[in-house]
């Protein structure tokens, strides 16, 4: 095998010496019997063989190295030869810097100091020529030669004149007056006459909106008296041109941004001018605009959304302002926005107030008109003498069936508007609005209460109660000899309606203005105040209206039962409910129709457990004025039935249990002496009182003759 391959073996990506030997073998091998002994001979031959050409190319390999080391270290030192002439050119260089160093220091030092002997000589020089230039020109001046001098002449040096006529303007200041008075004249006209061309320079310049020549000649101006009448005329110039439309608000942001853009490249203290330009704005255009919108007081709905509008403008335009550099003053926007508005903010509150009175007035006046209504001035009808007087009335019908009290209904009217209140109480949150806006942060708390107390004064005082009045007058006696009209329902649902709107209004519109401050507690107390006394007021009308059902189911069930019904004579009766219990049944139902569509939330409870309570009192009661025989009681289980089953809608517990109770009281009416103790002791009568149950064993027809007094 040859030198060659040995070396292609071993430059193999990924050499392993294993795979090298058993590669060697393989080649060794190929060919031969591997039966045969003379194999490993060969093999044997093989290795030696190729471990002498291994060694011969190990050799070569140290031989090539030890040159290759040799020819390094040599080049080696050269490199370092030249390091070392590098380094020593390196420090020969730094020296020379520095050297070179020293004497431009050197000779910097004495070129400043010639500067400075130079401009100690020169400005004096300048100096003196300067005086001895404005001398000349005063001199002309003296003889009331002023226009022979070219300067003042040639319009193209007016810079020039105006560098010159300043300076001789501020020398002429310092001079007697006596001795120079002619002088002083001239210069003060030759003054006047720059400052004039000066401003009308100014001003073409800024028509052809050449900002560097603007620059220039503001520059020049501020030095003069007439500085300020440059400002002015600059922003005269602005004003032609712009706010012309009708609603200035929309055009002053804009033409601020691009007017700031001018001003700070053309003068030289841009706050400033800039400050009076926007005073210029506030105090003309803006004060202009205001004054004809809010000069007209006759509509006063319109002049409070007009104030309302334009003070909200102009604080949204000041803070779009602020950010502008207009000077130290922090309050400077602010204190414009106040001078304007100060005179119409001071009566604004009675503007406001008299405003939601004439409106809250009108309103309701023209509501009543409508409805054909002439209100009355009625006493409240929840008083303890208005009661008395209620119940001798409905004593003295009940008696004599003669009717003093004189009951009126409308006709089903409730004389309470939703319509009504939502307008009210979207007034009154404008108002609100505009009470935050437009009220000093003082007077905001006390502002506020003021508006809520006109709502309250004719939204709940002079609409709700007074139609809650008008619905306890209504509302019919217990003696009632028809059945009752119970138009009170219906009042109790829009009053609850608009309780819940004034309730919101309270809490998003009038609390957030007084809460942290004394009149937070005094609305609160409002509140409860007017709640409270609306509440009493319509459950006294509730417990009426149940009086006056529970009395008309009391008459009815005395019209229409008769004695036959439970105790027949003559025959078996048919076990069916009676015509009188069907007829109170019925009207029942309708009735709770009316009272779920009427009320909602707890007052159904309420009034459905009031009304079922009275109902069982009413049926009770009628029951015990009768006698039963065993085929009428089976009539009473029926009309017990139907009770039942128009109260078991209502899933009032109480009312299920009190009839659940009469229900199995009626069943002792029809049961044998034997069963009757058995039957007293069940879970529905255990707990009554025994002389309860005794007195209603005795409506039986053979309570005596079957000797069931001692039953129980």
């Amino acid at each position: 095998m040859s030198i060659m391959q040995y070396w292609a073996d071993m430059e193999q990506e990924g050499y392993n010496p294993e795979e090298f030997v058993e590669r060697l073998a393989f080649r060794a091998r190929s060919g031969s019997n591997s039966g045969d002994l003379s194999d490993a001979q060969n093999l044997h031959n093989t290795f030696l063989q190729a471990i002498k050409d291994l060694k011969i190319m190990h050799e070569k390999q140290e031989a090539k190295c030890r040159e290759l080391e040799e020819k390094c270290r040599e080049e080696e030192r050269a490199h370092w030869s030249r390091v070392a002439g590098l380094i020593q050119r390196n420090k020969a260089a730094n020296a020379t810097y520095k050297s070179l160093d020293e004497k431009i220091n050197s000779v910097a030092g004495k070129v400043v100091y010639l500067g400075d002997q130079l401009e100690s000589v020169n400005t004096p020089r300048a100096r003196d020529v300067e005086a001895l230039r404005l001398i000349k020109h005063f001199d002309e001046f003296l003889d009331g030669e002023t226009s022979v001098s070219p300067v003042f002449m040639d319009k193209s040096r007016l810079y020039e004149a105006a560098d010159i006529i300043q300076k001789l303007h501020l020398i002429g200041q310092e001079l007697p007056e006596d001795e120079f008075s002619h002088a002083r004249r001239s210069i003060e006209a030759k003054y006047i006459e720059i400052e004039k061309a000066l401003i009308e320079e100014f001003v073409k310049h800024h028509r052809s909106d050449d900002k560097q020549k603007m620059a220039e000649l503001a520059l020049i101006l501020s030095h003069f008296r007439g500085y300020s009448e440059c400002v002015n005329a600059f922003i005269e110039q602005i004003q032609l041109t712009s706010l012309r439309g009708k609603d200035p608000f929309k055009d002053i942001v804009p033409l601020c941004k691009q007017s700031w853009d001018t001003i700070s490249q053309v003068f030289p203290s841009p706050a400033t001018v800039m400050a009076k330009f926007v005073l210029n704005i506030y105090h003309v255009k803006l004060k202009e605009h205001i004054t004809d919108k809010l000069q007209d007081k006759n509509n006063t709905e319109i002049y409070l959304k007009n104030l309302f509008q334009l003070y909200s403008q102009t604080t949204k335009l000041s803070s779009d302002l602020s950010h502008y550099n207009l000077g130290s003053d922090q309050l400077f926007l602010s204190r414009l926005t106040k001078d304007i508005f100060s005179r119409y903010l001071d009566s604004y509150i009675n503007i406001e107030s008299r405003y939601l009175n004439d409106r809250s007035r009108n309103v309701l006046t023209k509501y009543y008109e409508n409805e054909g209504h002439q209100r009355k001035n009625i006493s409240g009808g929840s008083g303890t003498v208005q009661e008395l007087k209620r119940d001798i009335h409905g004593l003295i019908a009940a008696r004599t069936n003669f009717n003093l009290a004189d009951i009126v209904d409308y006709g089903g009217k409730t004389f309470l508007s939703d319509d009504i209140a939502i307008m009210l109480i979207q007034e009154t949150r404008e108002a609100f609005r505009r009470c935050q806006v437009l009220s000093k942060t003082s007077d905001l708390p006390s502002n506020a209460v003021e508006i809520f107390n006109i709502l309250v004064s004719y939204l709940l005082h002079n609409h709700v109660d007074y139609a809650v009045e008008l619905g306890l007058a209504g509302i019919p006696l217990p003696e009632s000899k028809v059945p009752p009209e119970v138009y009170f329902f219906d009042i109790v649902r829009q009053t609850n309606t608009i309780i819940f709107l004034v309730d919101k209004l309270f809490s998003d519109s009038l609390v957030p203005l007084v809460v942290s401050t004394p009149k937070h507690a005094d609305c609160l107390q409002t509140k409860k105040f007017e709640w409270e006394k609306l509440e009493l007021k319509i459950d006294t009308g509730l417990d009426r209206s149940l009086a006056a059902i529970a009395g008309w189911i009391k008459t009815l069930l005395i019209s229409e039962q008769k004695k036959t019904d439970f105790n027949p004579q003559g025959g078996e009766a048919i076990a069916v409910a009676s015509g009188a219990c069907l007829k109170v049944v019925k009207w029942i139902g309708d009735l709770t129709k009316k009272i779920r569509d009427s009320l909602d939330g707890r007052n159904v409870e309420w009034v459905l457990q009031e009304l079922g309570i009275r109902l069982h009192r009413a049926v009770y009661e009628h029951l015990m004025q009768f006698q039963f025989a065993s085929a009428g009681a089976m009539t009473l289980i029926c009309d017990m039935q139907e009770y039942r089953r128009c109260v078991s809608d209502w899933k009032i517990p109480t009312v299920t249990a009190l009839f659940e109770t009469l229900h199995a009281m009626c069943n002792l009416l029809i049961l044998p002496p034997e069963n009757l103790r058995g039957a007293a002791m069940g879970d529905q009568l255990a707990n009554m009182d025994k002389t309860i149950l005794d007195n209603w064993l005795q409506l039986r027809v053979d309570y005596k003759t079957a000797r069931l007094a001692n039953c129980l």
